[in-house]
């Protein structure tokens, strides 16, 4: 009955609950792996490139096996089907290789495991934690050995991501963020972005079917030991990915701070035909705070809705918190991206679209502010419900049981 209740009051503002349901049930959200571990993944001994997981929260996944069983914990308190994104740096074999000579087959057990839970794969190559990163200069560098080395990484990558697509049935999205910039007021900022744009060339090359891995490259304003100076800018990437009918991921933490991804997205969706969003929350800058059902979140989601962007963005999740439990910090991500999602598709956009048309923006104002009184925790419930997840409130003793019989035994 309250359920009922609910969708006639949204019905009431010209909303239709099951589509709204139903178009919600259809997205694939990618999950990332390296919330699980603190960005450690198998093969390096230490973070780099400015990178840091703050926190020592007990129960880090140490290996492949606790990683998997701790992703599986987490995708059965999340409604639906996703997708999980993994680095380079996650591979599993016992070969000594390195990140250049990396195969297919050391993909193999995370091919399995996707499988078996009938989710997708992403890819990203791992330009940081390694010695050839050290000095945070990767596909910039102007040493060329170093260079041939990151370059056969992303082409790497590229056959991995294309490996994932196709034996998955699901598009992999392949992105390529690398830290490269310098801390202080550079001599020379052409140099290294012509290397980049020239072993860039050399990585894309080759051509694959884009309904098995889809390309997409990520910018930054600024990072860790490259304050001043980020050779893969934004307006480097959106122009690289224009000129090459490449993809842009944006990542909501690597703007100024009083940028909003939510606004940038129309101008992108109107010239390209795909965009990657990884989301995460900046706090006063890129600090990968777990995502809260904040204002801006809200706003991004709605932008995808009112845009019938839905099919057109490929959605992941990006940020990595070791201070607090890491499965509840996958899920009230992941749950938090659904529901910024429903929220949008519970707007009656079509009326304010309508308002703001005709100029009203009085009765837009009123129409915005009283869609946050109207009953969406009761739609978010059943939306759980038909997904067989517990509802708020009923999934953390879950992961506390978890945490006290797996967990805190690590």
């Amino acid at each position: 009955m309250e359920f009922k209740n609910a969708s006639e009051r949204y019905a009431a503002i010209g909303v239709d609950v099951e589509a709204a349901l139903k178009k919600l049930a259809e997205v694939r959200i990618s999950m990332h792996c390296w919330q699980g571990d603190d960005v450690r993944g198998f093969d390096a001994e230490s973070l780099s490139g400015g990178i840091a997981a703050t926190g020592n929260y007990p129960g880090r996944a140490r290996n492949a096996d606790e990683l998997m069983a701790d992703i599986r914990k987490a995708y059965s308190l999340i409604p639906g089907k996703h997708k999980l994104n993994l680095h380079a740096s996650y591979r599993i074999t016992d070969e000594k290789v390195d990140r250049d000579a990396l195969e297919p087959k050391h993909f193999a057990a995370w091919v399995d495991f996707a499988r078996a839970e009938g989710i997708g794969l992403d890819f990203n190559p791992t330009y940081f934690s390694h010695p050839k990163a050290a000095d945070n200069l990767t596909l910039s560098n102007p040493d060329k050995n170093i260079r041939d080395f990151w370059i056969a990484h992303g082409k790497a990558c590229r056959r991995i991501a294309d490996y994932f697509g196709r034996e998955l049935g699901i598009t992999a999205l392949n992105n390529v963020w690398i830290p490269d910039g310098t801390k202080d007021v550079p001599g020379d900022r052409l140099g290294p972005r012509m290397r980049l744009k020239e072993s860039l060339d050399a990585i894309f090359a080759e051509k694959f079917d884009k309904s098995h891995m889809a390309d997409a490259i990520e910018g930054k304003v600024f990072g860790i030991g490259v304050e001043s100076y980020t050779v893969g800018s934004h307006e480097f990437y959106m122009n690289y990915a224009a000129k090459n009918g490449l993809m842009c991921l944006l990542d909501t933490g690597h703007y100024h701070p009083t940028e909003v991804v939510s606004d940038k997205l129309s101008s992108m969706l109107i010239f390209n035909e795909n965009v990657a969003l990884h989301v995460s929350r900046p706090v006063r800058w890129d600090s990968d705070h777990v995502i809260k059902l904040d204002d801006e979140l809200k706003e991004l989601a709605t932008e995808l809705v009112r845009c019938d962007a839905l099919h057109r963005v490929f959605i992941g999740l990006d940020f990595f918190d070791a201070s607090i439990n890491r499965i509840a910090a996958w899920v009230v991500g992941m749950r938090n991206m659904q529901k910024a999602l429903l929220y949008g598709l519970l707007s009656p956009n079509d009326q304010l679209r309508k308002w703001q048309e005709a100029q009203d923006y009085t009765d837009l104002l009123v129409g915005l502010e009283e869609i946050k009184t109207l009953p969406f925790g009761v739609i978010w419930a059943e939306f759980c419900r038909r997904a067989n997840v517990p509802e708020d409130g009923a999934w953390l003793p879950e992961v506390r049981r978890y945490e006290s019989n797996v967990l805190a035994k690590r």
